[in-house]
């Protein structure tokens, strides 16, 4: 069991006329004396905000919560989904806007709400479960975000294929980026559509973008990233030209019509059904589950398209940063005593080994813990190889792009919804290079 200690609900009344006093009354269930503490007791209730869009992070966080909500004496998680189809940024903004937060935040735009005073430290109880180099300290010593799934950067970030299909028209999978483009035309020369892709919601238009942009992006790696280097004028959106015409080609000549209004999670039924020999993800093992639940026959495989050298350029996510992904506290639950203590009692159960083996179990890579090896992996996945072959092969290349600049999600939400809009015809290449370094300049200034 992973529960706090026993806590008495306040009552409204008391929390205006009593005011500080009410923090004595919180763990009044655990006095030894004075009336009939269990009479009163009643389970903490806060809420969890989470992305929502990816499948199996769904049914992760639904199993998690569940199994932590029936074996809680103290308190009882409530799941905050966010839409399918929202921007995550620009729903954190609204929630701030109107001053509702939940206690636990499945974090985006890190830097900018710990700048902003909207986050709690997490404390030691919690990052003690963790291996040492899954989390990191801001700058004022404190812990803000925990990791929600292992950290293997943008692994996941690749194209998932029909095996079957590649079988029987003998097709491999791509050793250069130039044989990606040939096994796009194989494709396209049998008469079948070679890609889907989404862009319903504006985040799965990095799922193409990212591996096509990768070699700039792992060029600038040693300077902290690309968008550090721009922000700083020793590079500019129009390095970026060349992947964006590459963006702009395979758009046109080899992806689903449709993707415009495709959710992400669309793909999987698209490529199931057979409108799609590949389909973009970003999901991981996760796509490769939502496939096998979808047909249990489908004999699905993944790669990491490569760049022109055959290397498989991979970002390495950062745990600190605006970029920085994970689980967070708010400050608005760290002002009420029992929210905060439910809070960090979540986050221990999150980090158990319990709670990893019910993620293994639904297709997803539990984060590093500490005790890691008490873990039961999920090898079964169809296609699981190979996502775990990639980490064992030599030509994978780790690279960093953690932007340090404050607002750098405004930046890159700009350039994601600028970006669709090229690749819709509204606009041209040159004139989204403009109207995104016009952004940043822009953001920059602000920033000061």
């Amino acid at each position: 069991m992973h529960n706090a200690m026993t806590r008495t609900a306040r009552s409204r009344l008391l929390l205006v006329t009593a005011g500080l006093a009410t923090s004595a009354l919180a763990l009044a269930g655990c006095a030894g004396g004075g009336g009939d503490a269990g009479a009163s007791e009643e389970k903490t209730t806060i809420r969890f905000l989470y992305a929502t869009g990816d499948d199996t992070w769904n049914g992760v966080v639904d199993q998690v919560v569940t199994a932590f909500n029936e074996q809680s004496d103290t308190t009882e998680v409530e799941l905050d989904p966010l839409p399918a189809g929202s921007d995550y940024a620009t729903a954190l903004k609204t929630v701030d806007a109107t001053g509702n937060w939940p206690a636990v935040v499945d974090m985006r735009d890190t830097l900018t709400y710990v700048n902003a005073g909207k986050l709690a430290p997490v404390p030691e109880e919690v990052t003690a479960l963790l291996e040492p180099d899954a989390f990191a300290a801001a700058e004022d010593g404190n812990v803000y975000t925990v990791p929600s799934s292992a950290l293997n950067g943008e692994l996941g970030m690749n194209i998932v294929y029909n095996k079957t299909y590649f079988e029987e028209h003998d097709l491999e999978v791509p050793a250069t980026y130039d044989d990606f483009i040939d096994l796009l035309e194989e494709i396209k020369a049998n008469g079948d559509v070679p890609l889907a892709t989404a862009a319903a919601e504006v985040w799965p238009s990095d799922q193409l973008w990212k591996p096509l942009a990768a070699p700039v992006f792992a060029e600038y790696s040693d300077e902290g990233g690309f968008w550090n280097a721009a922000a700083a004028g020793d590079a500019s959106v129009a390095d970026l030209k060349a992947p964006l015409e590459e963006l702009k080609m395979i758009m046109d000549d080899y992806v689903l019509e449709g993707w415009q209004s495709t959710a992400d999670a669309q793909t999987t039924t698209l490529l199931v059904n057979e409108q799609a020999v590949m389909a973009t993800s970003s999901a991981g093992l996760g796509r490769l589950m939502d496939i096998n639940k979808v047909d249990p026959e489908f004999d699905a495989g993944l790669f990491i398209i490569p760049d022109e050298d055959g290397n498989l350029n991979v970002l390495k996510n950062s745990v600190i940063g605006d970029t920085a992904g994970g689980l967070a506290i708010s400050s608005q639950a760290a002002e009420d005593e029992d929210e905060y203590a439910s809070a960090v009692e979540f986050l221990e159960y999150f980090y158990s080994v319990e709670a990893a083996d019910l993620m293994e179990a639904n297709g997803w890579i539990s984060p590093n813990i500490l005790k890691s090896d008490e873990v039961t992996r999920n090898d079964t996945i169809p296609g699981a190889e190979d996502f775990f072959a990639l980490l064992e092969n030599p030509n994978l290349v780790w690279y960093e792009n953690s932007p340090t600049l404050s607002t750098f999600s405004s930046v890159n939400t700009f350039f994601r919804q600028s970006r669709i809009e090229m690749q819709d015809g509204q606009t041209t290449i040159d004139e989204t290079i403009a109207k995104v370094q016009a952004e940043l300049d822009a953001q920059v200034a602000a920033a000061g």
